[in-house]
């Protein structure tokens, strides 16, 4: 009998490259290589490893100055320490001898030492940050150029609308012959038809249960009565102006905003104000329809169902009764009233707000809402559990353009076609730039609010949104990236000030051995001259550290551009040390940001500049309760740190807009599986350095 082993399967995904070649691998966190676009596995270099994947920081900073400066920064006459001082000076003067060995021998025989491992190797400055090489793959969902595919459901009816209906397709209408009222959906009495048009909430209106046609009827009596008080023959209700085919519900509600842009009046039905008229009043603010109710109608009225009176009524007194967030409706009152007029994104933005707290308002962002209640307009309404995106077509009343409304669409997707259709206001592409409280596990390009504290009209967006894919992605256009490199510190070639002093002091350590070695070979024709040289090349070396350190001083004028990663918080000291060898006594390169993270404190002095204090800081909220890790971005281009939260180690850098003198610059990581990206943190950085970054392709953010 044999026994069989259990095996475990280990869960793997499979990605694709721009070649449409496959690769299988397990789930760990993957990144493209910026030389050779294969998928890789990630390896994060951390100040304290805690995984397989982790390791310890490391650099390839030339040794010969990491070497010059330790014997400099250690005294030998501490204890036993002038062994290991004798020993790596011995070892510093043999790097000089091999350094004038390569050169003789570069003069006399060149050598190829070209290396074709694929490895970031260069020592160059190519004047670039490397680049993210992996571009969009698929279909998108919705496109904003009707020349490209989309794989959107096209819904009955939704192709023949038009812009703009400017009337409904549905009124009702009293005739006078016989006294009754008829639904009426003759265009061409409709367009000559003036009439009220209705709101209400619908448990004002009536009760579920055994009664409720019964009081459906009675509410609709009570309408009709006011309606006719008011010297009117016609009024819309959603109750009875809603159509039952999916066509006819589609285009009553794309033409909702025509409903009350082209009412004479809108008539507001209370409940009983028995129950109290401030209840009465804050229920119906609540509804997510009662901004383009109230704000695209030409007069307000309202009317309790126990009171006869109709009282006319002001957008200021509406405020005052009806909405609870004061300053933020209260400006926008003050825009439609002809008070205090709003730029046209200010104004569409505070809409978006105020109609994104009612009702639903308690729902995470990017999260599409449940079905919203009956009581949002009426129990017919288009929006009673059949609209997923209730609140974007709300929305999209207030904008020039519309989008048809769908089904199958949830919010976030129907908040891109609005902005796709109103390219002037760009509302997809400036929240990319923003860096919200809370990021979502799916479309991340979503932000409600920014810790920055910058508003959407505040960003200038340097991209565009070429579409939106079937699970809710952003693909961009226009993108400036780079990659982020994990795994070390790279020898970072740069040029500082020109100096006369400095070269001549530089070229000295190398004379050094040639000076030695003719002091040994005229020893024996010349004693006297012998000895001098002799004694004048170990004086050399005894100095070479101080001269060669010397010779590598001044200030960065130029340096090759390199975004590099550390898991954790890293000292500007070490920074220092690992990229150009030195501490910060030699080699002061590398400045805090200013404002350019969310953990950034300016110096509050003359000079613009970082603080040090937010190394502290970091190091406090590294070690804190809260979620995801802190990191550590280097950018050698500007000599600039940043220290920032994020929940996974961000791969990719992408430019995607400018505010407030910076640029704001995206931090993504990589989705192998899917062909997305996903936002990770968002940093202020000098808007210059993307003139330094490679344009990309459609790159896919969510």
């Amino acid at each position: 009998m044999r026994w069989k082993l259990p095996v475990t399967q280990k869960e793997t995904i499979t990605c694709y490259d721009d070649l449409g070649n496959s690769k299988t691998h397990g789930l760990e966190q993957r990144y493209v290589s910026p030389t050779t676009g294969v998928c890789r596995k990630l390896v994060v270099q951390a100040v304290t490893p805690s995984s397989k994947f982790e390791v310890r920081i490391s650099s390839h900073t030339d040794q010969a100055s990491k070497i010059a400066i330790w014997l400099l920064s250690n005294s030998p006459i501490r204890g036993w320490i002038i062994f290991k001082w004798l020993a790596l000076w011995l070892w510093f003067t043999l790097k000089l001898f091999w350094s004038v060995l390569w050169l003789l021998a570069q003069l006399f025989a060149p050598i190829d030492l070209a290396d074709d491992s694929g490895e970031d190797t260069e020592v160059y400055n190519t004047g670039y940050y490397k680049p993210y090489i992996r571009g969009f793959q698929g279909q998108l969902w919705a496109a904003r150029s009707p020349k490209e595919h989309s794989s959107r459901i096209i819904e009955e009816g939704e192709v023949d609308t038009p812009t703009h209906t400017l009337y409904p397709r549905l009124l009702i209408i009293r005739d006078p012959i016989r006294n009754e009222w008829i639904r009426c959906t003759d265009r061409d009495v409709i367009i000559r038809t003036k009439f009220i048009a209705i709101s209400y909430r619908a448990v004002d209106a009536y009760t579920r249960g055994p009664d409720q046609e019964k009081d459906k009827a009675q509410f609709k009596e009570e309408v009709r009565a006011a309606v006719l008080g008011q010297r009117y023959d016609a009024y819309w209700l959603d109750l009875e102006c809603i159509g039952e085919t999916p066509a006819e519900k589609n285009l009553d509600l794309y033409c909702m905003a025509d409903v009350y842009r082209g009412a004479d009046m809108t008539l507001i039905m209370l409940g009983k104000s028995a129950v109290g008229e401030n209840e009465c009043w804050k229920g119906w603010g609540e509804r997510v329809w009662t901004m383009p109710e109230a704000l695209l109608t030409s007069r307000l009225c309202y009317k309790f169902r126990d009171r006869e009176a109709v009282t006319p009524l002001s957008l200021f007194e509406l405020a005052n009764l009806a909405y609870t967030n004061y300053s933020l409706e209260q400006a926008i009152i003050n825009a439609y009233s002809g008070k205090d007029p709003l730029e046209r994104l200010e104004r569409l933005t505070r809409l978006k707000t105020a109609i994104w707290q009612r009702r639903t308002a308690a729902l995470a962002p990017g999260v599409a809402p449940p079905p919203p209640k009956l009581d949002m307009i009426g129990e017919k309404s288009v929006t009673s559990g059949a609209y997923k995106a209730e609140r974007v077509y709300a929305l999209m009343g207030f904008f020039e353009h519309r989008i048809k409304p769908n089904r199958s669409e949830d919010e976030l997707r129907a908040l891109v076609r609005l902005s796709m259709a109103n390219d002037n206001d760009r509302i997809a592409e400036r929240m990319v730039s923003m860096l919200p409280s809370t990021i979502t596990k799916t479309a991340c390009w979503y932000s409600d609010d920014d810790i920055y504290l910058a508003n959407l009209w505040d960003i200038l967006p340097e991209i565009q949104v070429a579409g939106v894919t079937e699970n809710g992605a952003l693909v961009v256009d226009g993108c400036r990236t780079a990659a982020i490199r994990w795994k070390d510190f790279p020898e970072v070639a740069f040029v500082t000030t020109d100096s006369l002093r400095r070269t001549i002091i530089g070229f000295i350590p190398y004379l050094s051995w040639p000076t030695l070695i003719i002091g040994l070979g005229i020893l024996m024709t010349s004693r006297v001259g012998g000895i001098a040289l002799i004694v004048i090349g170990l004086v050399l070396l005894v100095c070479s550290p101080r001269l060669f350190v010397f010779s590598q001083s001044g200030r960065v004028v130029n340096a090759q551009p390199w975004l590099i990663g550390v898991k954790g918080v890293v000292s500007i000291t070490e920074v220092e040390r690992h990229l150009y060898g030195g501490a910060r006594g030699h080699f002061p390169r590398m400045y805090f940001t200013p404002s350019g993270s969310q953990f950034s404190i300016p110096e509050r002095s003359t000079e613009r500049g970082g603080s040090v204090k937010q190394y502290d800081d970091a190091k406090l909220a590294d070690s804190g309760p809260d979620a995801g890790h802190i990191y550590t971005l280097i950018d050698t281009y500007s000599s600039t740190m940043y220290y920032f939260r994020a929940e996974r180690p961000p791969t990719v850098c992408i430019f995607a807009g400018r505010e407030g003198g910076l640029g704001r610059f995206v931090l993504c990581s990589e989705r192998c599986n899917i062909n997305e990206l996903h936002k990770e943190s968002v940093l202020r950085m000098p808007t210059e350095i993307s003139q330094k970054m490679e344009l990309n392709g459609w790159v896919a953010l969510g």
